[in-house]
């Protein structure tokens, strides 16, 4: 499927707007604090990492075949979920959770998941309506906004993109993600 093309409207900064960018600035302290509170073991490592590898796995397809501001992109994992980078974020956090092995740090993470996510979301159906009109309403009446659905036969066309996946800085992700994990497991070594 061509990838349909159309000027992006000015898109003016909202109280969503603001509150979502809000999202590294209290992501990253908490982090940090998550980190703090983990008591990793090594299975719980090991079995979180296995999470977080699938996560990543979503998330670099997806970056693959994000054309991000040029083109409403339908085909690949985007046949599945309308959000699939969202959903790889959500298995990284799950995996990164179940590492830190903690009560606490999973509260903590899914606090923050259901305090940001589900508006990102919202916020970017807005402007992908704006952008892409009928085409978008289309496409968001036959794929599901998160929970991905089998699509129907010949529509989830997978074409992997370097370029793409560079240009996206999805690399960065998983730098972090494998930081976060060494991390934990070094936890795992002082404190045993």
């Amino acid at each position: 499927m061509q990838p349909l093309r159309r000027p992006a409207p000015a898109i003016t900064r909202t109280g969503v707007t603001a509150w979502l960018r809000q999202r590294v600035r209290v992501g990253l302290p908490l982090a940090i604090v998550c980190a703090w509170l983990a008591s990793p073991t090594p299975a719980a490592v090991a079995f979180g990492a296995g999470i977080a590898a699938v996560g990543l796995s979503i998330r670099a397809v997806a970056a693959s075949h994000l054309h991000k501001n040029v083109a409403l992109i339908t085909s690949g994992p985007y046949a599945f979920t309308r959000n699939p980078l969202y959903l790889g974020t959500a298995a990284v956090a799950a995996g990164l959770l179940v590492a830190a092995h903690s009560w606490t740090v999973a509260l903590l993470g899914a606090v923050y998941l259901i305090a940001f996510y589900p508006a990102a979301m919202r916020s970017e159906e807005r402007k992908m309506r704006a952008r892409y009109g009928s085409a978008f309403d289309a496409y968001a009446a036959r794929v599901p906004l998160f929970w991905p659905r089998r699509p129907p036969p010949g529509s989830a066309q997978f074409n992997w993109s370097w370029d793409l996946y560079r240009r996206n800085g999805e690399y960065q992700s998983a730098v972090g993600v494998l930081a976060g994990i060494a991390l934990l497991w070094l936890k795992t070594r002082r404190w045993a």
